[in-house]
């Protein structure tokens, strides 16, 4: 018999300030810009300063970020790591790059390179709680925090794992934002966040940030929700939408009736919102439509923050007010779905249940 997954901790760092769980959006930093960096916390809180001088910017925040969740979640017992990253250690990427080039592709020492690799943050992370199991990252644009979340739904359904750490972790870097920019990727002109839905040109806000989770088979009082399932697309038109969506919600024997909120998306881009306003066309008119990449930007894990925010909701019972798109009429938050996709590809849908 497989076994419920239930998220018990969770630590975010993003362009607001969440790392300071005892709060959840009580105050929103709005943006005029086409970038959103993240907000830091103090890093020697929770990185040795020798070790920290020595990190790029992503790993501070992945590092960060689980030890937060790791400190939410009361320090549990932790058998794997499993983590999603689109662009990886980008910083260091460039870095080790532009000294290939620099030096004719000799004298090169291996310390750039080890820090540039994909699955640094997994590792830095595992040396300084000292967890010697699973240890995995997935690379999977898009869809790379899902695929995470997938590998550890089906350890701790089929009882492989008690409890597992997962995150989503993406950088900002000079270089990837001159290319984004390039291609039309990023908006040309500086956009105001809490304006971002009404935006009537191509391209997103772009930002960073990393969001963990404490997954386990078991249920604890401080638990926050429970998670039914993850499915992912890579690509999919908008006429299948309904179809896949019913789908979806039938293999958790769920209509949309059921839903008392979506969390959605929206990043600003008029050539590809329209999956979500074709999606929202499907729903009941009872329930809530919320968004957040204005708070956040856009990232490839970006939609790790989404299952930060519903999680945060179903506990609390509080939606706050910046992300409301459309009221939900149900006076109970019990179960909320996540739909994201980036410029039309890597869709992806995740159900949260309360733990009633």
């Amino acid at each position: 018999m497989k076994k419920s997954i239930y998220i018990n901790g969770l630590g975010s760092i993003s362009s607001q300030k969440t790392y300071d769980n005892t709060h959840f959006l009580n105050e929103v930093i709005h943006y005029n810009n086409t970038v959103l960096p993240a907000v830091s916390p103090n890093y020697k809180d929770y990185i040795v300063p020798s070790k920290a001088r020595r990190m790029a910017n992503g790993v501070k925040m992945g590092i960060t970020a689980a030890k937060i969740a790791l400190k939410n979640a009361n320090h549990p017992t932790i058998n794997a790591i499993i983590t999603g990253t689109g662009m990886g250690c980008i910083i260091d990427t460039e870095k080790f790059v532009g000294s290939i080039i620099d030096n004719d592709e000799q004298y090169l020492t291996p310390t750039p390179f080890i820090q540039s690799t994909h699955n640094t943050v997994g590792g830095q992370i595992s040396i300084d709680i000292n967890c010697k199991g699973y240890n995995f990252t997935y690379v999977q644009a898009s869809n790379s925090f899902e695929s995470a979340l997938l590998d550890a739904s089906l350890q701790l359904e089929l009882n492989e794992a008690e409890t597992i750490l997962v995150g989503g972790i993406d950088e900002l870097s000079d270089h990837s934002i001159k290319i984004h920019k390039k291609i039309n990727h990023i908006k040309g002109v500086a956009t105001a966040s809490n304006q971002l839905l009404n935006s009537t040109t191509k391209g997103a806000i772009f930002g960073e940030g990393a969001n963990f989770f404490v997954l386990s088979n078991k249920r604890q009082d401080y638990t926050y929700a429970k998670l039914l399932g993850t499915s992912m697309h890579n690509t999919l038109k908008k006429e299948h939408l309904n179809e896949v969506l019913i789908a979806f919600l039938s293999a958790h024997n769920l209509t949309l009736e059921n839903l008392d909120s979506v969390v959605l998306g929206y990043n600003g881009d008029v050539e590809f919102d329209s999956f979500y306003n074709t999606f929202t066309s499907l729903l009941k008119a009872h329930t809530g439509i919320l968004y957040y990449k204005h708070l956040t930007g856009e990232y490839h894990t970006a939609s790790a923050f989404a299952l930060y925010t519903a999680s945060q909701i179903i506990r609390h019972q509080q939606i706050p007010e910046d992300i409301i798109k459309r009221k939900s009429l149900k006076t109970k938050q019990s179960i909320i779905l996540l739909y994201n996709q980036y410029r039309g590809e890597h869709h992806s849908f995740t159900l949260l249940k309360s733990c009633e």
